[in-house]
């Protein structure tokens, strides 16, 4: 038991976590390229990533896997991203900062998202049943390169003074 959860409660809380936080990042990022600041999602995105990269610590393993590491870097990201937005207020440099550690942290949660799907979804797993697979590649970097592009593109929108909206 995890936390006094089953094992099957705390994968289905850490996956909703998941899936809340990749939707209202989505969101998030289609207001960078609006030049919106949705803050009420923005928190959202921001709390369940947090929380989905933490939970990821509490399922039980007896050593450090690469899960970890990337959970490890997903949660530095997040604190830039946060310190970003709520502390320096996305002041010159700092606005960058945030959109790219926020993609960033968009892009690992849907990294581990296809991951996931491959490895769970019966019609995905004969596709890739060791994740080298072409299909498996193919979908990473079409998930990689729309991250790239619509961040680039954020970069180059989203401007702070924008009016603050929910």
């Amino acid at each position: 038991m995890i936390l006094g959860m089953s094992t099957a409660t705390f994968t289905m809380l850490h996956v909703i976590l998941s899936l809340i936080g990749i939707v209202s990042g989505i969101i998030v990022l289609l207001g960078m390229l609006g030049s919106k600041r949705l803050d009420g999602w923005t928190a959202l995105f921001l709390a369940t990533t947090v929380l989905t990269s933490v939970t990821g610590f509490f399922f039980p393993r007896d050593h450090i896997l690469p899960s970890h590491i990337l959970g490890i870097i997903s949660l530095v990201v997040l604190v830039v991203a946060i310190l970003a937005l709520y502390v320096y207020h996305l002041a010159v440099a700092w606005c960058w900062i945030y959109v790219v550690s926020a993609v960033a942290a968009l892009y690992f949660d849907c990294f581990v998202g296809v991951l996931q799907a491959f490895q769970k979804l019966p019609f995905l797993q004969p596709l890739a049943p060791t994740q080298s697979e072409p299909p498996f590649l193919a979908a990473q970097l079409v998930v990689l390169g729309i991250a790239v592009v619509l961040g680039i593109a954020a970069v180059v929108r989203f401007r702070p003074a924008a009016t603050a909206t929910t």
